[in-house]
């Protein structure tokens, strides 16, 4: 399946059982949740999805499970995030066999790699692959930044087509366009810099929230790409508490606490993470009733 890299791609948390297996049914039921809602693609693996804690088994597993849930409805791209050149590349070729549509790849894990290295490294895996390309450029959290002179040699490779933009500066969108055009297909990567991005021409939102409110996600990105920006802007004041969560080293716990309150997943991670406890589940968990109290009447955004 060819990818448009444009839409709500979701960066899906990865459902566990009590026991700390994968929990099959609270995938299927969420995975259902977000193509009802109208996405365009899912990403497994990501950091969101605990990547760090999954075995290279259950990865595929998960692959697996959504190409064969979702029958070619829309694309499945698997995170790959790995200290070793020689692993990465052993997925990626592994990525296809098991029917994933694309990869989204950050920087080399553990290793501060120079400008060099890391863009060798990008250039060694879409080598290796037919399948389109996603750099996750997210120096904030990983420490590498992919700059545009980087760019311009990765993107001599046909198969590397979009960046997920999360260097939380907006005029970095700006930037991109001016210097490669449509060559490639920006997608927001942070959650509160979105209607920003995406009103400076991004193509796409890679979204964390979405996980627990799918409709409110694509209803803004589809209020924003017609033009209706006043309502775009009322959904998004409202959604900016909520949004905010995704900004936290603890996204994952309070994205899955989010996921309960709108029954589409469990609280159930991997250790070293923990459920949240006291004062701290005290005040999330308010931020999310505060919101779903006073959450709004959606327009018909899928007649966009």
């Amino acid at each position: 399946m060819n990818i448009s890299w444009q839409g709500v791609f979701p960066a899906l948390t990865t459902k566990f059982t009590a026991e700390g297996t994968l929990d099959h049914a609270a995938f299927k039921h969420n995975l259902q949740a977000q193509l009802e809602a109208g996405v365009d693609g899912i990403i497994l693996g990501g950091s969101l999805g605990e990547a760090s804690t999954l075995t290279v088994v259950e990865k595929e597993e998960l692959v697996e499970r959504a190409v064969n849930l979702l029958e070619g409805k829309v694309p499945v791209v698997l995170n790959i995030a790995e200290g070793s050149t020689r692993e990465a590349v052993r997925i990626a070729e592994h990525a296809a066999e098991l029917g994933a549509s694309g990869l989204m790849l950050l920087p080399p894990m553990r290793y501060k790699a120079d400008d060099r290295e890391t863009a060798e490294y990008f250039k060694t895996i879409a080598r290796s692959t037919e399948l389109p390309i996603m750099i996750y450029n997210n120096p904030i959290d990983y420490k590498i930044e992919v700059t545009l002179d980087m760019f311009e040699e990765l993107l001599q490779f046909e198969n590397i087509q979009a960046v997920k933009e999360s260097t939380r500066d907006v005029s970095n969108v700006t930037r991109l366009r001016n210097r490669f055009g449509d060559r490639i297909k920006i997608l927001c990567g942070v959650d509160t810099l979105a209607v920003e991005e995406l009103v400076m021409g991004a193509d796409g939102w890679v979204a964390g929230l979405v996980c627990a409110f799918p409709r409110e996600t694509v209803a803004i990105y589809r209020l924003v790409k017609a033009g209706r920006l006043d309502e775009a802007r009322t959904l998004f004041r409202w959604f900016l508490p909520l949004l905010e969560l995704d900004l936290h080293p603890k996204l994952v716990q309070y994205i899955k606490l989010a996921e309960v309150h709108t029954g589409l997943g469990t609280e159930h991670v991997r250790a070293p993470r923990l459920p949240l406890v006291g004062a701290e589940r005290e005040r999330v968990e308010q931020i999310i009733t505060d919101a779903l109290a006073v959450r709004p009447q959606l327009p018909d955004y899928l007649a966009l």
